[in-house]
């Protein structure tokens, strides 16, 4: 796939983070935002009942392993990509990444998981604040929208920075974990407010990084969060959708 570019051929991340922008950012990673976050545990609830997870720190270690390790390091750089190319308006390797994201779903719950989010984020995005960026993507990459591409397309589109994109995005993802996390072992709420304020360096660092990545780079190691995925297909007593 000839998605791969150098350093020097990679836009900036962007125009400043201005209020209005910032209040973008507020409003689409907001747990409140209408894409149904809530109902989707990454497979955690299937840890928790193995018991893999069963107090703070070591859901604290699950999801930090998952955002280093796992969908939070490969969405934040399929993220990137995507912000780069509507950036360019090079809509053959938006619609290529798009494809390749899609595909890159580990399970069949993941998938639905990464899917639905993607379709009904963009979806929102473009009903509130419509751009003619968004328009075009849909228009020219008409396929499957993951929950990553469909948060690069929105950004790029209304020119928010892409380091403020990528922390956003990787904090809406860790905080969903946690919270279902929460819920599901269960913890305290102050439990929940501590293990967020210790993911924050790892956060910007994955965002960092993200930043001077390539499709190249993409990859996982967290094998055991894919299978949790998959038994969590067949777990009898279910809260989550993944």
């Amino acid at each position: 796939m000839a998605c791969t570019r150098t350093e020097a051929e990679r836009p900036g991340s962007g125009s400043a983070l201005t209020p209005t922008r910032l209040a973008k950012l507020q409003a689409w990673f907001s747990p409140s935002f209408p894409i149904g976050s809530f109902g989707y545990s990454h497979g955690l609830e299937w840890v928790v009942e193995a018991q893999e997870v069963r107090d703070a720190g070591s859901l604290a270690e699950w999801v930090a392993g998952t955002l280093r390790h796992g969908a939070g390091r490969s969405d934040a750089i399929l993220l990137a990509e995507l912000w780069r190319a509507v950036h360019e308006q090079d809509w053959e390797l938006a619609d290529e990444i798009s494809v390749l994201a899609a595909a890159l779903q580990p399970t069949y719950e993941r998938r639905l998981e990464s899917l639905n989010q993607g379709r009904a984020f963009l979806a929102a995005v473009a009903a509130g604040w419509p751009a003619a960026a968004i328009d075009t993507f849909q228009a020219r990459c008409g396929g499957e929208q993951s929950y990553a591409v469909a948060a690069g397309v929105a950004t790029a589109a209304h020119e928010v920075p892409l380091d403020s994109a990528l922390v956003a995005s990787l904090h809406a993802f860790a905080a969903n974990l946690v919270s279902a996390g929460v819920r599901l072992v269960p913890l305290g709420q102050t439990d929940g407010v501590r293990i967020m304020a210790a993911l924050e360096p790892l956060i910007a660092e994955i965002a960092q990084e993200a930043q001077s990545s390539s499709l190249d780079d993409l990859g996982s190691a967290t094998f055991l969060a894919d299978i949790a995925s998959m038994n969590h297909e067949t777990q009898y007593t279910r809260l989550f959708r993944s």
